[in-house]
């Protein structure tokens, strides 16, 4: 995995806890829905990417690259031992991130309960991650772009 990151992407990250947040937001609007079991595991995936890089930016001020959740959460371990206990939350999460996008040959279904162990798992690994930061996404406040 590389340590380079788009110059684009923001390097506060707080900015990546608000994002990690939003799409939250959305997998609890989505898993109303069985029809939007796909989208609602995806956007709990990309949760807790935004939300593992956000820490490691926050403990070591680099952006690290990369989609893999359980490299990513194996990063954090690194950093703190605590994430040891969501490895394989990590590694649960880590299918949601292309098989929910892309019709497959072998199709994978994901039922009520799966989506609920999926939202389970996310929801515990982001209140993990925003306790440890103490980030408040109900008072936090975007910088807005000045142009």
């Amino acid at each position: 995995m590389s340590y380079k990151h788009n110059s684009t992407d923001s390097k506060r990250y707080f900015d990546w806890l608000f994002h990690a947040n939003l799409d939250y937001l959305a997998a609890k609007s989505l898993i109303k829905d069985e029809r939007c079991y796909y989208a609602t595991a995806f956007h709990c995936q990309q949760c807790i990417e935004k939300a593992l890089k956000a820490y490691m930016l926050y403990k070591k001020r680099r952006l690290f690259d990369g989609h893999n959740l359980t490299w990513l959460c194996k990063q954090a371990m690194l950093m703190d031992d605590h994430f040891r206990q969501y490895l394989k939350d990590s590694s649960t999460l880590n299918r949601y991130y292309i098989e929910t996008r892309y019709p497959a040959d072998i199709p994978f279904d994901i039922d009520y309960d799966a989506m609920q162990h999926i939202f389970e798992i996310t929801t515990n690994m982001l209140e993990f991650i925003c306790d440890h930061i103490k980030f408040d996404f109900a008072s936090y406040h975007k910088i807005k772009s000045t142009n």
